[in-house]
């Protein structure tokens, strides 16, 4: 055994850094993950492509209608739209995928869907399925209920959207007028 003497004696100089093995792994870590948001790129643009196939986006009418709800408007969130009933298959085709703020107004016409910074969209009533309440989208999870999703019909394509309310109180009162509304456009079209 060595006494601690002669250990602390001896003269070592400290370990110098590799200097040109740490820029290495810097620069090869940094390409890795521009590598890796480049495929997802690439992968968001092939789903886009697969989802051609998607008519163009309806846009509002120009006398939209007497607003429905005593709210004219919700503002809030949108998280996306996907395929109806399949959760995690968003759609990206028309921007359609893209989260972003939100104004929603529902009208004897439809529901008119502006996005600040995304592309703006219009659900006519005719094209209405369903509204509810449930906890996800794809890309979003939230309390049961936390979530404001319409179902709608768009080419021979159902699509669900997610929507969050800045004020969670307002969901039941959209679910109840939307469903209303979807029942007396069928109930009128049984005629």
């Amino acid at each position: 055994m060595t006494p601690v003497i002669l250990l602390a004696a001896e003269k070592e100089s400290a370990e110098v850094t590799d200097w040109a093995a740490r820029l290495g792994w810097v620069v090869g870590l940094g390409l890795f993950v521009a590598l890796v948001y480049w495929l997802m790129r690439e992968g968001w643009k092939w789903r886009s492509t697969l989802q051609g196939d998607l008519p163009d986006l309806p846009t509002a009418p120009d006398s939209p209608g007497a607003a429905r709800l005593t709210v004219l408007s919700m503002s809030g969130r949108y998280h996306g739209s996907t395929t109806a009933g399949q959760w995690l298959d968003r759609i990206v085709a028309h921007g359609l995928g893209t989260r972003s703020r939100v104004e929603l107004t529902l009208t004897e016409a439809g529901l008119d869907v502006v996005r600040p910074g995304a592309n703006d969209f219009f659900v006519p009533v005719a094209a209405l399925r369903e509204a509810r309440l449930d906890k996800g989208i794809a890309g979003k999870v939230l309390t049961e209920g936390g979530l404001l999703v319409v179902t709608w019909e768009h080419g021979d394509k159902l699509i669900d959207s997610g929507f969050r309310s800045d004020h969670a109180a307002e969901h039941n009162e959209w679910v109840e007028t939307l469903n209303d509304m979807i029942d007396k456009t069928e109930t009128e079209g049984a005629r």
